[in-house]
């Protein structure tokens, strides 16, 4: 990967983990009605440590896989199959009208929240506009297992290979989590501090705005993108 590309990447997991830290349903709105709640704003900020956490480990779920796949599976295809999912994900998930879940009152323990975070993320496929990135940033060197056999590389020799090459790539994948989940707590503290101590409710009721079509054009568009690029450079290379 050229360093321009590294740049785009990790632009791009910023990117979105700021997205994600300013749609509410991601965890602002919850930790707001804390604040308001207990009167003071630590309960704000407080809220956010499990709220980070459930959204880390929902984008987890993928981004290791996805990571971890890029060492085997050649980055186009890797680009194609990630980018149908989100399309898929994204359509599904509008036809289907998926709701956010209900289970929680807004006055939780602090593992009662951090679940419902990690449901929110993983209903809304957080962690799948993360796949194309790790996709795209995946390295086009890796020997596969098939290919090692033909060319008659030794056994132990290949062995450490594939070692090496799912070592990076679980080391890109815990980059992207750390660099996506930071940007999130980051933009979504920034607003919650700003809605408590400046909006308050009213505010929020006069402008409030509904995002859901937003991330469903978000996850479309990202979809499309790595779809599209997978494909040309699967038809030009």
């Amino acid at each position: 990967m050229t360093g321009t590309q590294l740049s785009w990447s990790l632009a791009a997991l910023i990117a979105l983990g700021a997205f994600h830290g300013l749609n509410p349903a991601m965890g602002w709105l919850f930790a707001v009605a804390r604040g308001f709640q207990e009167r003071r704003l630590r309960a704000v900020f407080a809220a956010f440590r499990p709220i980070t956490l459930g959204h880390l480990l929902a984008i987890a779920l993928v981004a290791v896989p996805v990571g971890l796949l890029g060492m085997t599976i050649p980055r186009d295809w890797l680009l194609i199959v990630t980018g149908l999912s989100l399309i898929t994900f994204a359509l599904i998930r509008q036809i289907a009208r998926l709701r956010h879940p209900r289970w929680v009152a807004m006055r939780v323990r602090p593992r009662e929240l951090a679940v419902w975070s990690f449901l929110m993320a993983t209903s809304h496929g957080a962690g799948l506009m993360l796949a194309p990135v790790l996709a795209g940033s995946s390295g086009d060197s890796t020997v596969s297992a098939e290919h090692a056999h033909h060319i008659g590389m030794a056994t132990s020799d290949h062995a450490q290979h594939l070692a090496g090459a799912n070592e990076n790539g679980l080391g890109a994948a815990l980059l992207a989590i750390s660099l996506h989940t930071g940007a999130m707590f980051l933009a979504g503290a920034t607003i919650a501090f700003v809605v408590y101590r400046l909006v308050g409710v009213e505010g929020l009721r006069r402008y409030w705005i509904n995002l859901d079509l937003i991330w469903a054009a978000a996850l479309i568009l990202t979809g499309t993108i790595s779809l599209g690029v997978g494909a040309w450079s699967l038809a030009t290379g």
